[in-house]
């Protein structure tokens, strides 16, 4: 007798409230002001998504200076550093501002512990447009930490003045090690009020967690350049996986990968639509694996209010207007 195929799917999964919160802002801009709309990099990680924007009327840029004078403009959910706003204000750019509001926690608390004068450990990955937005914040006083190796090479002033921050997509069980690493150097190695490490980015490191001891295959949906995504099949391998694989749509998934596999873990990142993981679902139930089971691991009820600059239309600030009262 044949061992019965099922897919155990995790939740939560997929896309978060500032995922939701920052494709709304795409979607409302092009409403309220008609194509073309510039966002300044990828508003999320996620090629799906981005290819839909684009068919919308969005236009994709990586710096300010692609933006005709004067159109609007929205940064993405991944922040960006003071010197951009201070850019597309010198253009005359119509900001909207889609920034994770726990990005902008990062960001703030950034610019509180550099006015105290502190030497500011930043746990992430160099390139990450993430950890580019919050060292702008204060980059006289961030140093970037990519993982506990790189302990060793940091150097402070005081090493009775640090304080750690994190990337709020990484690996919880990474920046935990990191963070260790740290204070067997720095012992007074101060920790911010509260973890850095988004809440969406834990449940599901802990949702995966849970299926993938049980499983012998993991599949991620997600893109290679979605930090939280790439994340959960490490999380997943390092939980017990028999192996763990990331796909940006059904097509990606690769027969061999069943060979002598009954359970098969289902999860996505969080930059990732749900019609993506039904997909994957309908593929893997066209391959035998029909039995779907969730595992739940928490509920979410987070919600963030859209912009000011969407609510409100008509008092849509200036550039300058909506920097005014930032840390410079």
């Amino acid at each position: 007798m044949n061992p019965r195929k099922r897919v155990l799917l995790a939740a939560p999964r997929g896309c978060c409230a500032g995922v939701d919160r920052a494709i709304t802002t795409v979607e409302k801009a092009l409403e309220l002001h008609g194509p073309p709309v510039y966002v300044r990099h990828e508003i999320v990680h996620n090629t799906h998504v981005i290819n839909a924007l684009k068919d919308r009327g969005a236009v994709f840029v990586e710096e300010t200076d692609e933006v005709p004078e004067g159109s609007v403009v929205i940064f993405s959910a991944h922040g960006v550093a003071p010197v951009v706003r201070e850019q597309a204000a010198a253009r005359g750019l119509r900001a909207i501002d889609a920034t994770c509001p726990l990005v902008t926690k990062v960001h703030k608390e950034a610019a509180r512990y550099a006015d105290q004068d502190y030497d500011i450990l930043l746990i992430g990955h160099e390139g990450h447009e993430e950890v580019i937005g919050t060292s702008g914040e204060a980059p006289d006083h961030i140093q970037l930490v990519d993982g506990p190796h790189d302990a060793a090479n940091v150097h402070v002033r005081d090493p009775d003045k640090v304080v750690w921050l994190s990337q709020t997509t990484l690996s919880v069980d990474e920046t935990t090690e990191t963070v260790t690493a740290l204070k067997d150097r720095f012992p007074a190695l101060k920790s911010p009020p509260s973890d850095d490490i988004c809440y969406a980015t834990q449940n599901r490191q802990q949702a995966i967690k849970q299926i993938a001891a049980e499983s012998d295959l993991v599949i991620v949906v997600g893109s290679k350049n979605s930090s939280n995504s790439v994340r959960l099949v490490e999380v997943a391998r390092g939980a017990g996986a028999g192996q763990a694989h990331l796909i940006d749509h059904a097509d990606q998934i690769q027969d061999v990968w069943l060979t002598g596999v009954t359970t098969i873990g289902v999860s996505s990142g969080a930059s990732v639509p749900d019609i993506l993981v039904r997909g994957a679902l309908t593929w893997l139930a066209e391959h035998g694996y029909s039995d779907v089971q969730t595992v739940t691991h928490t509920e979410e009820h987070q919600h963030f209010a859209l912009p000011r600059e969407i609510q409100r239309p008509g008092k849509m600030p200036s550039t300058t207007e909506s920097t005014a009262g930032r840390r410079p």
